[in-house]
């Protein structure tokens, strides 16, 4: 695979650490379940999965010359975070366009966490009104141009980077890596589980495992949790970076359909917005196993898994690898959530 050819800039710790859920395994009766901690792998802000994506990103952004990287999120978007960490660990500028994705109606929800964060390390962000969208957005398009009328040089790195040509590439090379940690413990995991929204973390899964399955002869189901509530878009888009990333990585054949897999049921009407399973799971993860995950991702993923397991649509003999992609400084915008007075 061509996939070792492209330059990469370390900014993790190292491989990310596996976890077996025993105890959550031991409640669901069925498969053994594992986690691959992607929300401990840096120490960039608490990192997460897209400072996987970054660390092929940064190579060009260096070449470029660029001073000022500009991204987008809403406003407690882990994405703009992880860039703002990788500008401040770079030496270089960030501008943030923090769209209003999230229909959350908490006075703090522009002020804590994540964006918090972001203004922590020094990146200009700035609110935006628009709504959710994974496509390509004017406002970003408007805070490049305006970098450029100031004088500064940006580089572009769309939303969660996945339209990004490079953005697939982070989680292909984890792929790779899960592989060798089977190999160090002895295990197979014959089901992967991932949230899906801007699809280039699914997407590049998805061409990883398809160039270890061309090496080996031994396949994996790969399955996308959707949790952007844009379903066709989802599926369109992380098949389309699916499949870039396949060409990237020289597969050498197409991905089939079956290895493109996006499942609803779990994103509620609402990007963003928790409903009854998303809580259920999170307080499951958490009681269980101090597993903490958020309400916008991570305990949309984890439902997923939950009855999945729990409905035997994975088998009890499975062993599942489920990738907590991080999120949590996204809890403090949800606050009211877990308030002891309220009732949900």
């Amino acid at each position: 695979m061509k996939l070792h050819e492209f330059a990469r800039h370390p900014l993790t710790f190292g491989p990310s650490p596996l976890q077996h859920l025993a105890r959550l395994s031991d409640h669901l009766g069925g498969a053994q379940i594992w986690a691959k901690r992607e929300d401990v792998n840096s120490g960039l802000a608490f990192g997460g999965n897209k400072v996987r994506k970054l660390e092929y990103i940064v190579p060009d952004i260096l070449a470029s010359g660029a001073d000022t990287i500009v991204s987008i999120g809403g406003y407690q978007s882990n994405h703009t975070r992880q860039v703002a960490a990788v500008a401040a660990h770079l030496g270089l500028k960030a501008r943030l366009v923090q769209e209003k994705w999230v229909p959350w109606d908490d006075p703090t929800n522009d002020k804590v966490g994540n964006i918090l964060l972001s203004r922590m390390m020094g990146a200009d962000s700035r609110l935006d009104d628009a709504g959710f969208d994974i496509g390509i957005r004017d406002s970003w398009k408007q805070a490049l141009a305006e970098v450029e009328a100031g004088g500064g040089t940006p580089y572009p790195i769309p939303a969660g980077a996945s339209e990004h040509p490079l953005g697939g590439l982070g989680f292909a090379n984890w792929a790779f890596e899960v592989a060798e940690q089977e190999k160090q413990l002895g295990v197979f995991f014959d089901t992967i589980i991932v949230c899906t929204v801007t699809g280039s973390t699914h997407a590049g899964m998805i061409a990883g495992f398809a160039a270890l399955e061309e090496a080996t002869g031994v396949r994996r189901r790969v399955l996308g949790i959707d949790a952007s509530a844009t379903l066709r878009k989802t599926r369109d888009q992380v098949a389309r970076i699916a499949r870039h990333t396949a060409q990237l990585i020289e597969l050498g054949r197409d991905l089939r359909d079956d290895e493109i897999q996006v499942l609803e049921g779990w994103a509620g009407e609402l990007y963003g917005i928790p409903v009854d399973s998303t809580m259920e799971a999170i307080e499951l993860g958490a009681r269980l196993e101090a597993m903490i995950t958020d309400p916008v991702y991570e305990g949309k993923s984890l439902a997923g898994l939950i009855d999945l397991v729990g409905s035997r649509d994975i088998p009890a003999s499975s062993t599942v690898l489920y990738a907590h992609l991080g999120g949590q400084p996204a809890i403090n915008a949800y606050h009211s959530l877990w308030d002891p007075s309220a009732s949900r």
